[in-house]
């Protein structure tokens, strides 16, 4: 891990880029004697999606280009050491596989089944979810690829990842899945059906163990299938909740401005990415921050200094015995 946060600090430095954004872990409980692994939610910002006529044009195009944005994903995605990593609109995975299995982690890939990320040419193919682990931490047991459905059971071009881990540290076992809904205004219903079956899933696999959903929802916590996963037999907690006493989520994670077809701007600050975890069968201990919008810049995402247009969520997680 530190050969590859060496290297990634040269070619940063050659390129004359700056810090990424600062971030702060936040205590939600006491941590001392308990044995805890990392676990990030991201939405990465697929390359091929950087382009289109509703890119955003607030972004230096050379912040965009993959000469830059590579280094910077990376860096993103090592500087906390997280134990598993929960990504989406990942249509890099081989390199990402190449890249972080220098640093000990092994990944899994499930493509969207009509990736919009083929309409663009010099496209580095479809993009998906994808999960990586830290072969050191975590044993992966099983795992399983999901085609999300719609109500009337049909498969939708949505999808999911479930794994089954071990700690290797002390041989308790959890699931995790990453998932990424439909995205747009006008599809809330087709969300909550997602989510909804994507539960159904779960309580059928899952069993007796713990299980963390990772995802970016498409969904702020006014919509139903945020209600839905509040209300699962699972007894789910949003881990970035724990931030406020009044258990209120934070008010982005993605905050971004882009160009419309009229010419015009158009700005979305709002909060659908989430950590979900069994509240009864693990805890969370820190929680990353959010960075404030002085921090983030009048541009917003993405920049120089952040290359996804979502913040990655990170907490510390302990399962409880």
């Amino acid at each position: 891990m530190e050969v590859l946060k060496n290297k990634l600090q040269e070619d940063i430095s050659k390129r004359n880029l700056p810090p990424l954004l600062d971030r702060n872990f936040i205590q939600t409980e006491d941590e001392a004697d308990r044995v805890k692994f990392r676990i990030m939610q991201w939405n990465i910002l697929a390359q091929a999606l950087t382009q289109g006529d509703d890119n955003f044009i607030r972004c230096p195009p050379e912040a965009l280009k993959w000469d830059n944005r590579q280094l910077r994903v990376v860096e993103e995605l090592v500087r906390f050491s997280p134990s598993i990593l929960c990504l989406e609109e990942v249509d890099m995975f081989k390199f990402l596989t190449d890249t972080l299995g220098d640093a000990g982690y092994k990944g899994i890939f499930t493509p969207k089944p009509h990736s919009p990320c083929h309409k663009f040419v010099n496209n580095m193919g479809s993009d998906g979810c994808a999960v990586f682990y830290q072969t050191d931490m975590v044993e992966l047991l099983q795992h399983d690829s999901i085609v999300l459905r719609d109500e009337d059971n049909e498969e939708t071009n949505q999808v999911s990842i479930l794994c089954k881990f071990r700690l290797k540290s002390n041989k308790k076992v959890f699931y995790v899945s990453v998932c990424h809904l439909k995205a747009k205004a006008g599809f809330a219903t087709l969300r909550h059906q997602q989510g909804k079956y994507l539960l159904e899933v779960l309580k059928k696999r899952v069993g007796s163990h713990p299980v963390l959903i990772c995802g970016d929802f498409n969904a702020s916590p006014k919509e139903p299938v945020y209600t839905e996963f509040i209300g699962s037999d699972l007894g789910l907690t949003s881990a970035y909740s724990q931030l406020t006493p009044a258990r209120q989520e934070p008010k982005y994670t993605t905050w971004k401005i882009r160009g419309t077809n009229d010419g015009q701007t158009t700005e979305s600050c709002k909060t659908i990415d989430y950590i979900w975890y069994s509240t009864d069968k693990a805890s969370i201990t820190s929680v990353l921050d959010i960075p404030s919008p002085e921090v983030i810049g009048d541009a917003r995402l993405p920049s120089y200094s952040y290359p996804s247009d979502h913040f990655s969520l990170v907490c510390d997680v302990v399962i409880k015995s």
